[in-house]
């Protein structure tokens, strides 16, 4: 089989399948990988650009699809009808394919990125130099990429390939088991956790607290099928960043998603952005109504409702929702209000109709207010906050059986929400495990809404088809959402361009 090489020029990477008959040629205008690769000062650049890629892969509508789809976010109504392969995402319909472009384009953005990984670790693991110093922390960030990018695809695809430079003639491109997958990525972020110092002077870069609470999610995230759902060892590595002392919640929910509180004490890593392309993010120009974005184009909660919550996500308890009397973060986390400069718009004739149902507010940044247009939106993202780690390690306590703690730990997030005290009956106290296992998934969604995790919740805990079934519009709507949706379909190019994933390779129901 021939060397597969992706070459790198300065912090530009190449977006391409894993596999594509294009990585079988020798760059010809480009660097080799020996050229790319063959010193500290080399690896240094390339890491940074594989870095920012990852983090561009969080932008503008790509960043978003995986929120799609679940029972806390869909699309817009104009949305659906306007693109039926993105709208499969919430349909689970036959547009949830093999060729649906949004899943390949998930797939194909991220192998790259490995690559640039893969090839980073085989060159320092070889590395003679001598400023260990910088080669241990060149190390510790290129696996943590790797691991990072491998457990969201095995998370959503299930069995994928590995990039290991050192057995590619054995592991080749095809599909590996679960176990060895894990193996991977558990070994993976081991290694970061011991090379990656515990502060980095640029936020950009991962630090040891986040790779310590990833290991604590792949063992509380991994299927059981894969022998590494561990709910001992994710308690273990939870407890490390916990106990460092190093991250504490903000006071006020609502300041986690204020610029002027990025990369706060809360935060064990976000992605870097600001109002100026290329560093924008322009997830506002999704998230935002086009409602507002018809009224002026420097509306700041303007936009084009790729995403909107779930009725169920901005709905009140006593509406059949999720929202309690008294939380802060509904405020926070969702816009009801349209009113825009004492003007309360209407719904024009020839909309979706939901352009003035409650939309997510998250990511409004009002820094572009008047200024910008709301594509220019740039606030950070979160990755991971202590707020998850502190949810997951009750998590583990109940699943261990000490469910009491595990409730004054959920009650330490809880307390925050509404505003520093625990209202009457609002603690959470006297829970079974079961009854405790039932209502996480709710607090879950009450403090981390829109972030990114919602869908891997669902799939750990069993619970996909049933909540989305029930409170995701399009999905109930449709009724074609089953078991196998669990994971998406491996990409139809995948499939013709890579000699080693066949048809009969797919996942099934596909």
């Amino acid at each position: 089989m021939k060397t597969k090489i992706i070459a790198f020029m300065a912090l530009t990477i190449l977006s391409a399948s894993c596999s594509s008959d294009f990585l079988d040629q020798e760059p010809k205008s480009s660097l080799t990988a020996e050229q790319a690769y063959g010193s500290l000062g080399k690896i240094e650049p390339v890491l940074l650009g594989a870095i920012t890629n990852w983090r561009n892969m969080q932008k503008d509508r790509a960043g978003l699809y995986t929120s799609l789809g679940t029972d806390e976010a869909q699309q817009g109504a104009l949305q659906v009808t306007g693109d039926a392969n993105q709208a499969g995402l919430d349909l689970y319909n036959g547009f949830l394919s093999q060729e649906n472009q949004a899943i390949g384009q998930l797939w194909n953005d991220r192998w790259p990125v490995i690559e640039v990984a893969a090839q980073s670790i085989r060159a320092l693991g070889i590395n003679t130099e001598d400023d260990s110093a910088k080669r241990d922390l060149l190390m510790g960030e290129a696996s943590f990429l790797r691991a990072t990018l491998m457990f969201e695809l095995t998370q959503y695809w299930g069995e994928i390939p590995i990039n290991d430079k050192a057995k590619s003639a054995e592991f080749g491109l095809k599909r590996q088991p679960l176990d060895l997958v894990y193996s991977y990525i558990v070994a993976d972020l081991e290694r970061a956790v011991e090379k990656l110092p515990v502060t980095q002077s640029n936020p950009a870069f991962p630090a040891k607290g986040v790779a310590q609470a990833l290991l604590g999610k792949v063992y509380l995230y991994a299927p059981e099928a894969s022998g590494y759902r561990d709910y001992n060892k994710a308690k273990k590595w939870f407890e490390e960043v916990i106990k460092s002392g190093k991250y504490s919640l903000l006071p006020n929910y609502a300041d986690v998603f204020n610029p002027d509180h990025a990369n706060s004490s809360e935060s064990l890593y976000e992605w870097q952005y600001n109002n100026n392309w290329p560093d924008n993010n322009q997830i506002q120009w999704q998230t935002g109504s086009r409602v507002l974005a018809n009224m002026d184009q420097y509306a700041y909660f303007g936009g084009y409702d790729l995403i909107l919550p779930t009725q169920y996500c901005y709905k009140d308890k006593t509406a059949g929702g999720l929202w309690e009397a008294g939380d802060t973060r509904k405020a926070a986390s969702i816009r009801y209000d349209f009113t825009y400069k004492g003007v309360t718009p209407t719904l024009p004739a020839g909309f979706g109709g939901d352009e003035l149902d409650p939309h997510i507010k998250k990511y409004e940044d009002i820094r572009v207010d008047g200024k910008q247009s709301f594509w220019n939106s740039g606030k950070n993202k979160a990755y991971i906050r202590y707020s998850d780690v502190l949810l997951n390690y009750a998590e583990c306590l109940n699943e261990l059986g000490s469910t009491t703690e595990a409730e004054s730990y959920v009650n330490q997030v809880r307390t925050r929400a509404f505003g520093g005290t625990l209202p009457a009956g609002m603690a959470w106290s006297g829970l079974s495990q079961t009854q405790f296992r039932d209502q996480i998934l709710d607090e879950r969604m009450r403090e981390l809404a829109f972030e990114g995790w919602r869908r891997m919740d669902l799939i750990r805990t069993g619970k996909l088809v049933e909540l989305v079934g029930a409170r995701n519009k399009w999905a109930k709507q449709n009724g074609t959402i089953a078991a196998f949706h669990n994971r998406y379909p491996i990409p139809i190019g995948e499939i013709k361009l890579n000699d080693e994933i066949g048809p009969e390779d797919q996942n099934p129901g596909y």
